[in-house]
């Protein structure tokens, strides 16, 4: 069981409960995925770029990501449908706190000029989404094995059925919000 989810059922739980005034257990708002996705528009034109991509992002998460294709065709942007443009990882159970502690404690402190996550990224039903500009915020990532900077999203979806339930969830799990 991962220290952070300890954390989260001894004291989360209750000071929720006590601030929300849930009467029972099963209304505290819990996390249900982390949904992680990177964009790779230079996939049309370098097909080595989803190798790297691919292997970052495994090696981040612990988990082999699936690729996502294009929906419908663009003519300006020379796609097609079917056409490989992204990754996706979608993390439950165990793989999901580990990832929110190492993003929390490791990750997201060593962003260079880093004042907190946006307070306004909250999508009005109690999930959160949040963009880093470069996968090497990640200790994992070896900075002399990277190819080119890339950014990813990062999704957290939770059971809160308001924002501000979300936002008291994650604060209490140490997510750095900016004040």
């Amino acid at each position: 069981m991962s220290e952070l989810l300890e954390r989260y059922v001894s004291e989360v739980v209750p000071a929720l409960r006590k601030e929300f005034g849930y009467a029972n257990p099963m209304q505290v708002p819990r996390l249900t995925k982390i949904v992680i996705n990177i964009g790779l528009g230079e996939a049309l034109q370098n097909a080595k770029a989803m190798d790297a991509a691919v292997g970052d992002l495994t090696i981040i998460t612990g988990q082999k990501p699936i690729v996502t294709r294009a929906k419908r065709s663009i003519a300006q942007f020379r796609l097609r449908t079917g056409n490989a443009i992204g990754l996706k990882v979608t993390l439950r159970g165990e793989r999901m706190w580990d990832f929110l502690e190492r993003l929390t404690r490791l990750a997201l402190p060593r962003i260079r000029d880093f004042r907190g996550v946006p307070t306004r990224s909250f999508d009005g039903r109690g999930n959160y989404s949040l963009g880093l500009r470069e996968q090497l915020a990640f200790p994992e990532i070896d900075y002399d094995k990277v190819d080119r900077l890339r950014g990813l999203e990062v999704s957290i979806v939770t059971t809160a059925a308001t924002d501000e339930e979300s936002k008291r969830l994650l604060q209490l799990l140490g997510m750095p919000f900016a004040s």
